[in-house]
């Protein structure tokens, strides 16, 4: 399913950066906030501040838009959703790489 309003979601990568920000980055995997790298306690005041910015009328339709490398450890990805239940972000959209999920039983 398409999200329609893009400016009610906020995204948050993890995995490893590419090859381009290794050098700053490192190789292990890391978390992104929208555009900044960050750190798991980085979540919480994330997630606050853009409810902050939007309107009122609008912090209920707001999306966490949960896109993980397939490489990433789940560890990393449990730490995310509990921060994202301490500040009651509930709506979570999980972005996959397209592909055929029969391949997955392989």
């Amino acid at each position: 399913e398409k999200l329609d309003k893009k400016d009610l979601v906020m995204y948050i990568y993890a995995g490893k950066p590419s090859a381009r920000y290794s050098a700053s980055a490192g190789n292990q995997p890391r978390i992104q906030l929208n555009d900044k790298f960050a750190n798991v306690s980085d979540i919480k005041p994330f997630i606050l501040a853009e409810r902050a910015s939007k309107r009122e009328e609008l912090v209920p339709f707001l999306t966490t838009a949960l896109k993980v490398d397939g490489q990433t450890n789940m560890g990393l990805v449990g730490d995310i959703k509990k921060e994202l239940r301490e500040v009651q972000a509930l709506k979570i959209n999980y972005t996959t790489r397209t592909g055929d999920a029969t391949d997955n039983l392989k």
